[in-house]
């Protein structure tokens, strides 16, 4: 069985091991199909997450089978499922009030405790979600990154006619962009990289833009996707009064004029991740009914065995989501 480990920064490590151990309790044993490399995922390998631990198995976007459960386990063997790579304790303040998502005692998979890089692995079957049989493993993979955007744009009423910009097409950047145009949005993409913009133009009617060719417009819903100082105070200058600003980049910092904000009666919204499981149900729900063939934001999919070469492409900046196969034969 083979295994996918961040051993430390700059240092990724393909372990081959024993069988995984038998589930017990409420867990299950999940053979694993596909899983996507997000950007945490490189900002992991690139020791640039602080709270990350070493070594550390890779991976949390991931769908799989249940192939063995415990006997308090929700779900029977033969399940198709996706994971919630982030804990909840639901006994803190936070969780009280159903803000799991910020749980003061969470943990995530792949960054500080083992992830789901691995043929197989267990886990409580408290985090795991089945999916229908009409939803392909390759959208299937998407709904956790899909999920993050779902709640973000949960912070809004996305209505039609309404002018949405998003400032970085990243993965989630271009999958907020085709669901701000499924809800009937007239929609903005910006992006520096022309590539970038190509993917999110071939998903949906979208609109799209280099950042220096957006000149005296607004939008009623401003997504800040990039993560950076620049897209940042972008962000802040396209809201229209009254408009929304959200934000799910991890930019460190950045200025602005709050004037503006308070003058125009902006309101902004920070968001991480997402409530479970209420957003993975939505965003499964979309996957399944959306026209838009959101998979094509998957550049590629790659044997665990090219790990390499996959975790090369994720980094180039020049490809949408690049996911592993962890399917049998694929392996050397």
């Amino acid at each position: 069985m083979l295994a996918l480990y961040v051993a430390k920064p700059n240092e990724l490590e393909l372990r081959r091991l024993d069988a995984v151990r038998s589930p017990e309790g409420d867990e299950v044993k999940i053979k694993l199909v596909y899983g996507g490399i997000c950007g945490s995922d490189l900002g992991v390998l690139k020791g640039k997450l602080p709270h990350a631990n070493y070594p550390v198995r890779a991976g949390h976007e991931l769908v799989g089978v249940i192939v063995e459960k415990g006997e308090q386990a929700a779900y029977d063997i033969g399940t198709r499922v996706v994971v919630l790579p982030n804990t909840y304790c639901g006994a803190c303040d936070l969780c009280q009030k159903g803000l799991t998502n910020i749980c003061r005692h969470k943990q995530s998979l792949g960054i500080n405790t083992d992830g789901g890089f691995s043929h197989e692995f267990v886990i409580s079957s408290k985090y795991v979600l089945p999916v229908p049989d009409d939803l392909s493993d390759e959208k299937a993979v998407l709904v956790e990154p899909f999920a993050v955007v779902v709640h973000a744009l949960s912070k809004a009423r996305i209505e039609p006619t309404m002018r949405v910009a998003v400032i970085g097409c990243g993965n989630e950047g271009m999958m907020a962009a085709v669901l701000a145009r499924h809800f009937g949005a007239d929609v903005t993409a910006v992006d520096v990289n022309p590539l970038k913009l190509e993917t999110v133009k071939a998903m949906a009617d979208i609109r799209t833009l280099a950042p220096a060719a957006l000149s005296g417009e607004t939008f009623d819903v401003v997504i800040e996707a990039a993560g950076t100082r620049e897209a940042v105070e972008q962000a802040v200058e396209l809201v229209a009064p009254g408009g929304h600003l959200i934000l799910i980049g991890l930019a460190n910092e950045a200025t602005f004029p709050v004037v503006r904000l308070v003058r125009n009666e902006v309101t902004v919204h920070g968001s991480i991740i997402y409530r479970f499981p209420d957003d993975y149900l939505q965003a499964i729900h979309y996957l399944r009914t959306m026209p838009h063939p959101i998979e094509r934001v998957i550049s590629r999919i790659f044997p665990v065995c090219d790990y390499e070469q996959a975790y090369e492409l994720a980094s180039s900046g020049n490809a949408g989501k690049v996911v592993l196969s962890f399917r049998e034969g694929e392996e050397q």
